[in-house]
This record gives structure tokens, C-alpha cells and sequence, in this order.
């Protein structure tokens, strides 16, 4: 294998398997999208309102070689052409994410191109600059997701430090739980999101636990106060505690986020994550960027949920910085990110 010069021709290609989604994609540069594939399992999931491992591991296996051909047909491409193959590997279900290591390595191995593990997480800051890659560090991130609550200071590629996280659950997990009590349906956050256009935010007013105490989340209580107060008013609105339950989640949200990234001197504030299509967040957000003077960077809801083509990109930039992966690494279910001090 020749040492790859990495630059804007540079041609990734990125594969995602840490869930429930099996996607591919090319991404020219670190930033153009060239392609994007994403096979959603949602259908299978639903009948359990959540994520069965092992179907999500056997569905992987079914649908990804049919994905990647698929993402390579529509960039209109020979496979010579791809100069590094980039994966998810970690955080995310074991079974799943080996999965897709184990096709990424093989396609390296085949194609005589370097192979790029990347943390899943990683890649979720990379998700906005995908369609804005005009950004400017220092940036408050946002990382809001089923598995995750942050705020993080991205001080520039690779260089990260957690302002705060999540005690207990995360947002989107609360958001998940809260719909599955409700019967609203799954997934979770889209579910709360329909349901609450129909209802008063106002209508009860949820905890905001920890609103003035730091820069840490916690949604735990505020689940719980939720299905206390429909089991003691067992004819109030559904619709009415979606929105009120999602407002408490989005105040206490954009609240921090905001006192975070004036504290920082962020130029802007950055969603990433499932929980960053919420139609109320993104609302609030550039609300509040607007009247800090600040800028609002707010990925598109296809770029929010998992996909390939912030794996790629953050294979890109990775590849640049620290070279190719020994093709012996694993996956990491409970990966975290390379915070500094």
C-alpha cells in the first residue's frame, strides 16, 4: 500500500452498523457527499418499542453488502476509485458493530487502501459541517441522542473537552420511554414530536431538574413525574403531556447550552444527535443564537439520525491526523471520545 496523500480528492468511503440503521456512503474531501445510503429497521424494532440486538446483528449482515453496492452505483464510480474505507467502531451494540468492521477491514484488505476506525460519537460532530463546512472553532456541540446527553467544546478537529453530560438517562431515552408509556408509538422522539403539535406546553408544568446547577442533565425525574401525573389524572391529554413534557426537555436543553457557550465564547452552538431532529430544539435554538449574535448550525434531520456520510467524514479528517487504523483494532461497544483537559 503507497502512503495516501489526504487531501480534498480524497474519496472515503464510510460504513454504519452501531444500531439499528445500516448505511454507506462516499464522502469526497471530508465534506462533499457524494453518496448516502441508509437502510432503516425500524419495522422490525417496533412490535419490541426499542432495539432487539440480535435481530439489529442478523439485519446487518442481510442488508449491507447490498448497501455499499448500492452507495457505490449511485456516486457513479468504479471501486479503484475509493482511497480509504472509514467504520464505525464504537460506541454501539457489539454485535452490530462487528458487523460492520468486519466488512470495512475486508474492503480495505481487497482494495489495498487504508482502513479508519471512528468513534461513533465523533462522527456526530462532524454531522454540520457536512452541509456548512464554513464553521469556526471555539463551538459549543450539543450531542443529544438515545444514548447520550453533552455539551461539548470543539476547540478544533480532534481537540474536544466535555463542558457537561447526562447523571442518569439521556434525552433521547427519556423521549423513548415517556412515548412507549404514553402508547404514542416508536420511535420515541418523532413520536413525542408529532404528538406534541397538537398539544399545550403549558398545560402542566414538568421539573426542569439541575436548570441553574452546572452544566450536567438529568431527565430521570422528570420521566418520572410524567407517569405519575398521567397516573393521577388518568383523562389528561396525551397530546398535552407530549408537549409539555418536550418543553421541559428543550428549556432545560437550550438553557445550558446557551450559558455554556457564552462561558466558552463559542461562535456558535452545534446540534448532533437523533434528539437534534426535534422540531422545538431546533426552534429554540436558533432562537437563542439568534439574540446571543451567535450562529446556529443545525444539521439536517437525515444528517441527525445515523448515517454513513459522518462516518466517512470523520474518517477523513482522522485519516489526515493520525493515518490508517491497525487493521487488528476491535470494536468498542462503550467507545468514549478523546476528551483533553
Amino acid at each position: 500500500m503507497t502512503e495516501l496523500v489526504v487531501d480534498e480528492s480524497t474519496l472515503v468511503l464510510g460504513i454504519e452498523t452501531s444500531c439499528d440503521e445500516t448505511a454507506a456512503a462516499l464522502v469526497l474531501g471530508g465534506f462533499d457527499v457524494v453518496s448516502n445510503v441508509v437502510s432503516t429497521q425500524v419495522d422490525l424494532h417496533s412490535d419490541f418499542g426499542g432495539v432487539v440486538p440480535e435481530i439489529a446483528s442478523r439485519a446487518h449482515l442481510d442488508v449491507l453488502n447490498p448497501v455499499i453496492a448500492r452507495t457505490i452505483v449511485e456516486a457513479g464510480i468504479d471501486d479503484e476509485r475509493i482511497d480509504a474505507v472509514a467504520c464505525t467502531v464504537g460506541p454501539g451494540l457489539i454485535g452490530a458493530l462487528l458487523v460492520g468492521v468486519s466488512a470495512a477491514k475486508s474492503l480495505a484488505m481487497a482494495w489495498d487502501v487504508p482502513f479508519v476506525g471512528v468513534n461513533h460519537m465523533e462522527a456526530h460532530l462532524y454531522a454540520a459541517s457536512l452541509e456548512d463546512p464554513t464553521l469556526e472553532f471555539p463551538l459549543l456541540v450539543m450531542l443529544v441522542s438515545g444514548g447520550h446527553t453533552m455539551l461539548i467544546e470543539m476547540q478544533g478537529h480532534g481537540r474536544y473537552r466535555l463542558v457537561g453530560q447526562t447523571i442518569d438517562d439521556a434525552a433521547g431515552e427519556a423521549f423513548d420511554k415517556v412515548a412507549r408509556f404514553l402508547d404514542l408509538g416508536y420511535p420515541g422522539g418523532p413520536a413525542i414530536d408529532l404528538a406534541a403539535l397538537d398539544g399545550d406546553p403549558e398545560a402542566i408544568r414538568f421539573p426542569r431538574a439541575m436548570m441553574d446547577d452546572g452544566y450536567d442533565f438529568s431527565f430521570s425525574g422528570l420521566k418520572t413525574s410524567v407517569m405519575n401525573y398521567v397516573r393521577k389524572h388518568p383523562d389528561v391529554s396525551s397530546e398535552d403531556v407530549a408537549a409539555s413534557f418536550q418543553a421541559a426537555v428543550v428549556d432545560v436543553l437550550v438553557t445550558k447550552a446557551r450559558r455554556a457557550a457564552a462561558d466558552i465564547g463559542a461562535t456558535g452552538i452545534v446540534l448532533g444527535g437523533g434528539v437534534a431532529a426535534n422540531s422545538l430544539l431546533r426552534e429554540q435554538v436558533l432562537d437563542v443564537c439568534g439574540r446571543d449574535g451567535i450562529q446556529g448550525f443545525l444539521p439536517s434531520r437525515s444528517m441527525c439520525t445515523d448515517n454513513a456520510a459522518m462516518i466517512a467524514a470523520a474518517g477523513w479528517h482522522r485519516l489526515r491526523s493520525d493515518g490508517p487504523t491497525p487493521l487488528d483494532v476491535g470494536a468498542t461497544p462503550n467507545l468514549r471520545l478523546p476528551f483533553i483537559d
